[in-house]
């Protein structure tokens, strides 16, 4: 007897409905890995709050109030279900900026990480386009699970330069307008800089890196079909 091999054309399930013959998980996009827009905007209100608290009440009431709503965002993600991990890194980070704070007595403080956090990615960033390992191409290749076969192609490397240089380009420019902020004592405007330059204009470097991937993908496939047949 041989044995039958199963179809290969798509099946249906007891309901009727058509059910493709193999299911591939979808991979989450980095806006679904950081929490949906609902994570984004909890990202948000612990700056919020402390900005608020810290012009009703004071420092120490702004910091006990940040930590205190991040805490709670916490909590509720885990009762909802929902990711835990975004919302620990936003209390790890609002725990942070909130002890750099207290250490330095000044409400500015709250920012004083997220700017320093920002110049050593602009650092990073653009040191990895000089030692000619583009990090938008390697982050890019580690979350499509791609890998780094586009270094060998220098177009490809091109466009990844062009897109790690976009994000070096953010990081500079987050830390040039906050850092003159905090010269400024502009607790407030430091809020709405942070906000504003965060999530936003990372949305459109990523559009860059988007671009960049799916240029240096066509490229990779192109020349993967002009190798002849009889290679390994």
């Amino acid at each position: 007897m041989t044995e039958q091999t199963r179809p290969s054309h798509p099946t249906t399930d007891p309901h009727g409905a058509v059910r493709p013959p193999e299911h591939r998980a979808r991979q989450k996009t980095p806006l679904e890995q950081m929490g949906g827009t609902t994570g984004l905007v909890y990202m948000m209100l612990p700056v919020v709050a402390f900005v608020l608290a810290n012009s009703s009440y004071g420092l120490t009431a702004a910091i006990c109030t940040a930590v205190g709503v991040a805490l709670a965002i916490s909590v509720l993600r885990l009762v909802r279900k929902e990711s835990i991990q975004p919302a620990l890194s936003g209390l790890f980070g609002v725990a942070v900026a909130s002890f750099v704070a207290w250490k330095t007595g000044s409400a500015k403080g709250f920012f004083l990480t997220g700017i320093w956090a920002n110049l050593a990615l602009a650092v990073l960033f653009l040191v990895s386009v000089l030692v000619r390992r583009p990090l938008a191409g390697v982050v890019w290749g580690a979350l499509n699970g791609t890998g780094t076969a586009w270094l060998k192609d220098k177009p490809s490397r091109h466009y990844y330069d062009i897109a790690t240089l976009t994000l070096v380009g953010v990081f500079a420019a987050r830390v040039a307008v906050q850092q003159w902020l905090y010269d400024q004592d502009r607790t407030g405007w430091l809020a709405v800089a942070k906000i504003a330059m965060g999530y936003p204009l990372l949305a459109l470097a990523f559009l860059v890196v988007l671009w960049a991937g799916r240029r240096s993908g066509k490229r990779l496939k192109a020349l993967a079909g002009q190798r002849p047949t009889g290679s390994s």
